[in-house]
């Protein structure tokens, strides 16, 4: 039945939600040098809207703004090139805090911005940069609001890039990022960059997050999509050991956990919440009908002669194909629904459309399925 299976949809998104955790960038630079827009470009919110968050340490100027599986940490009331032995002195203490605590609690990357077009690049922040570094965070510096031109970079900017390339400072790749966060309506500047900037960040970021940092980013789908194969890999890996020894048809119930699992972890990294995921899976899959062994069994049949195998079993080869299948199925879904691009009925979701959509991926890739009508 339907309430089942959303329940259990249910337990198994809050549980990812758990194992996804979250990353936290920390966001430097001076006062008006875009670090708001830039973030709000990459991740597809307003995260960090000014006011919003809570001091990471008592009396500190340094703040947190958690939204789901992304923490952006800047600064409040303190300006680089003039507070700069209070901050780093907050930063020290922040960074030595978090030390033993989970790493979702600690920052995991910096961005230091600099505006493109300012010409200069000033000791003092070549001074923060070298202490975040030996703080051992690490750090990728990037230049906003750089104009472009036929593919040609502003000449300023290039040399702004060229003298903080000149001081050999510990930063990703030894140079700066130039970026456009945003198109602009009156020139046409379209924005660029980001893609970059977004990528070399997940290189940076300690493994157990880069998943987290995967869900958050609202640009990048084949950062999606490669985190999702993982996901799918998992569980077909699961679904073929819980099959190892050859389970009766009837109790194949054992593989669905895995299989929600695998549908939940993929709705998270597309950012998709939950009501909207646990309606999505119920149009897609046929275990909204069913309950216990009936639900195993309502899924399975979609494998060609499933129920006519020797003796009634499901083995190991079954159980991972079908996952494999289902996994993909449920991929392209969740990419259309990230994409905005799902059939609408009357401004909301056409959930029959949905179930035929998946269903047709599914059988594309399980031969001898016959596709829907």
């Amino acid at each position: 039945m339907t309430q089942w299976f959303t329940e259990s949809f249910n337990a198994e998104y809050a549980a990812q939600a758990e194992q996804l955790g979250r990353v936290n960038l920390a966001v430097f630079g001076k006062t008006g040098v875009g670090k708001s827009t830039l973030v709000n470009a990459i991740f597809g919110e307003r995260v960090a809207a000014t006011g919003i968050g809570a001091p990471v340490t008592v009396g500190s100027h340094l703040y947190l703004d958690r939204r789901g599986t992304l923490g952006v940490i800047d600064t409040r009331g303190l300006e680089i090139g003039r507070d700069d032995d209070e901050l780093i002195k907050e930063l020290t203490k922040a960074v030595k805090d978090s030390r033993g605590k989970p790493i979702d609690e600690q920052i995991h990357v910096a961005w230091y911005c600099v505006r493109g077009m300012d010409r200069r690049f000033e000791d003092v922040e070549a001074r923060f940069i070298r202490t975040l570094a030996d703080l051992e965070i690490p750090v990728i510096v990037v230049l906003t609001q750089v104009p472009m031109r036929d593919g040609q970079f502003h000449p300023d900017a290039v040399e702004l890039a060229r003298q903080i390339e000149a001081r050999n400072l510990p930063i990703y790749g030894g140079r700066p990022f130039l970026t456009y966060a945003m198109r602009d309506q009156f020139s046409g500047q379209p924005a660029y960059g980001l893609i970059e900037v977004l990528r070399a960040t997940f290189h940076l970021a300690p493994e157990a997050v880069q998943a987290a940092l995967v869900a958050a980013q609202g640009i990048d789908l084949e950062l999606k999509a490669n985190q999702s194969h993982k996901a799918i890999a998992a569980a077909v890996t699961a679904s073929a050991a819980a099959a190892a020894v050859p389970i009766p048809f009837s109790s194949a119930v054992v593989l669905v956990p895995i299989q929600l699992s695998m549908m939940a972890r993929i709705a998270h990294l597309h950012g998709i919440g939950l009501e909207k995921s646990a309606l999505l899976a119920v149009a897609s899959t046929s275990l909204a009908t069913s309950a216990g062994r009936a639900a195993a069994s309502s899924l399975l049949k979609f494998i060609p002669g499933a129920g006519s195998i020797a003796g009634g079993v499901i083995n190991a080869s079954v159980a991972s194909g079908f996952t494999l299948a289902m996994g993909q199925a449920w991929l392209v879904v969740c990419q259309k629904t990230f994409n905005k691009s799902l059939p609408m009925l009357d401004g909301k979701i056409d959930t029959a459309a949905v179930r035929k959509l998946f269903e047709s991926e599914l059988a594309r890739r399980l031969p001898g399925m016959r596709k829907p009508s």
